[in-house]
């Protein structure tokens, strides 16, 4: 059974930013977290902020987003090598390289995974975003480190030998919680009214219809014995969804999509979490 660590203890910091990622909920809001579980569960996983803050005895990490999922798996099989790669990408880092690299997908999954984290170092805003094609698309960004100086790939690798990692749906794997499991929910803020009901998630459209769908697994979830944790947007219409289900907490954070910091303001977050008690 996994304990929640003192505020003192080592953890590692995720090694890729992701839109929507969870690095200020773990900064400051990790006492929402069960005090005790058996296995740690992220059905929509990106950067792993939750997951490396609390480094769980047992995890499952599951996205949708494939080359996401081979990163995870490069990286905890050959640390040294992805390292190795993201080296050559810095030594070779300017405009033209970005974009000739960002052009042309490695095949090989080492390879692959080498890339994905340096377009993400060195695109704008770390953002992923693909087109029809499934081409990454992003354009250059201001950063120009690929090597970062809190890069620990060798713990990381350490760090995922006891996950789990699928590409897969949602679904899938909550359905694998069971009794005293802790399932991180973190899905896109679809929200009934936001864009007819439709957010971008990976290569595919995140619906209305899919956060209904997530509402229906959590409860399944629930009934087995499972603790599960959902942040979402602050919206009425995902308040009525989840309304019965869990204790309601409001979070107020920065917003950090905004290019300019004189630009960002603050926004707030909602979180639904499904047990009483520590």
């Amino acid at each position: 059974m996994h304990k929640k660590k003192p505020t003192e203890a080592i953890t590692l910091s995720p090694f890729l930013k992701w839109a929507g990622g969870k690095r200020w909920f773990a900064d400051r809001w990790l006492q929402l977290i069960p005090n005790n579980f058996n296995r740690y569960i992220e059905p929509f996983v990106g950067s792993g902020a939750v997951y490396f803050s609390l480094l769980p005895k047992a995890a499952i990490l599951s996205d949708l987003n494939a080359d996401l999922i081979n990163t995870y798996q490069a990286v905890r099989d050959d640390p040294a090598g992805v390292e190795r790669l993201l080296q050559e990408h810095d030594k070779n880092h300017d405009k033209v390289y970005y974009y000739q690299t960002r052009a042309k997908k490695p095949k090989s999954s080492l390879e692959r995974a080498a890339w994905l984290i340096y377009l993400n170092r060195t695109c704008w805003n770390g953002l992923y975003r693909v087109n029809q094609r499934n081409e990454f698309n992003v354009p250059i960004g201001t950063k120009t480190h690929v090597i970062l100086p809190n890069d620990d790939f060798l713990s990381v690798s350490a760090a995922l030998q006891k996950t789990q990692l699928f590409v897969q749906d949602f679904e899938e794997t909550i359905d694998l919680a069971g009794k005293g499991d802790f399932i991180f929910v973190d899905p896109p803020y679809t929200v009934k009214h936001n864009l007819n009901g439709f957010l971008k998630y990976n290569d595919k459209m995140f619906s209305w219809c899919d956060q209904i769908r997530l509402r229906d697994s959590v409860v399944d979830a629930v009934r087995r014995g499972a603790m599960v944790l959902i942040t979402n947007a602050n919206h009425q219409s995902i308040r009525d969804l989840y309304d019965g289900i869990g204790k309601y907490t409001i979070l107020k954070r920065a917003s950090v999509l905004a290019a300019s910091s004189t630009h960002r303001s603050q926004t707030e977050e909602l979180v639904i979490r499904t047990w009483i008690g520590g």
